[in-house]
């Protein structure tokens, strides 16, 4: 397997990344400790989750399935920054909430230390300084080993380096993006970033919610039990361009002989810049169907290919920076300026 320097550090991961937003939730303890297990056995080192996926849930999963001694074997990736209680402070990326978030984390995960401690969204009216003050008292404190950012704008990200720099931080290994086949806006400014400042993107959504893995047939109905069919946000991004755009990609798998889910997921891994996809199995069979792709190669024919059906740094799904929840954060932030 080939195993990737995770950003500039000396830490080496696989080239997929195990997610699990759905422990506790859709998958239960059982199946994802067994998910964690194979994954492990099958070479995957790396596994993300995030403080208030499930609750919770998720890192106790994570946690309960390394307890066995296969801690060490692991890059553990968790993240900090949504409403954990009604608490108006038990929230965000304050020094006071990280400081708390860390403790209850490393609590659920069973561990003395996390590997890379994610801000998991920018807050816009919070100072940059105060938060990588923080987390640099907790790389000096040993609880965590390095710092990322998730779906920051390339703008941010410049900022928190350059920040970093002045005053002699730990700064950002990586980046977490919204990044696959249907939106690839990341590679008109924070590709170049990434690579000109040695910066992993650990991309989520690699399969589009489940867009290029042959999900959905139409727009107007969307299958039971879909995410697509339970948030509305999903549901925007099922539409008749991005289906097009799906029947033409999985031409191309067909002719290769793949799944397409795992065409994507390649195709991910042979992009500039990218460490590792996060893959989010909500089954072992799931997890089954993309372990082929942690050995696999493609033709450098493939991608061209693909750039004719989603040109490089354009989109026909909305995953990127401009979707709702970032231009909330915009909003708030001017508003609170005027």
């Amino acid at each position: 397997m080939d195993y990737r320097l995770l950003g500039r550090t000396g830490v080496k991961v696989s080239p997929l990344c195990l997610g699990t937003l759905n422990f506790g939730g859709s998958t239960p303890e059982a199946e994802g400790i067994r998910i964690i297990h194979k994954a492990l056995d099958a070479g995957i080192n790396f596994i993300d989750t995030a403080n208030r996926y499930r609750g919770g849930e998720s890192e106790r999963i994570v946690g309960k399935a390394l307890a066995d001694g296969r801690r060490d074997k692991v890059v553990l990736a968790t993240k900090f920054h949504g409403p954990m209680s009604e608490d108006p402070n038990d929230q965000g990326v304050s020094r006071r909430h990280i400081f708390q978030a860390v403790e209850t984390s490393l609590r659920r995960l069973q561990t003395d230390w996390i590997d890379l401690y994610q801000i998991h969204r920018p807050i816009f009216e919070v100072p940059q300084d105060e938060t990588l003050r923080a987390l640099d008292d907790l790389v000096r404190q040993g609880k965590v080993r390095y710092i990322g950012s998730s779906s920051f704008p390339a703008w941010m990200v410049m900022e928190a380096l350059a920040i970093s720099e002045r005053y002699n931080l730990a700064r950002l290994v990586t980046e977490q993006p919204p990044y696959n086949l249907l939106d690839r806006r990341i590679e008109n400014e924070l590709v170049p970033l990434a690579l000109r400042y040695n910066l992993g993107l650990i991309p989520w959504s690699p399969l589009a919610n489940g867009i290029l893995a042959g999900r959905y047939e139409s727009a107007d109905q969307l299958p039971e039990g879909s995410r697509a069919s339970r948030a509305g946000f999903i549901a925007e991004r099922v539409t008749p361009r991005s289906l097009e755009a799906f029947r033409q990609f999985a031409l191309v798998a067909q002719e290769l002989g793949i799944p397409p889910a795992q065409l994507a997921l390649v195709w991910l891994t042979h992009q500039p810049g990218v460490t590792a996809p996060i893959f989010g199995p909500r089954t072992e069979a799931h997890l089954d169907d993309v372990l082929p792709v942690l050995t696999m190669r493609l033709d450098p024919s493939v991608p061209e290919r693909l750039d004719q059906i989603v040109p490089p740094g354009s989109a026909v799904a909305d995953f990127h920076n401009s979707h709702g929840w970032m231009k909330m954060q915009l909003m708030i932030f001017y508003t609170s300026r005027t």
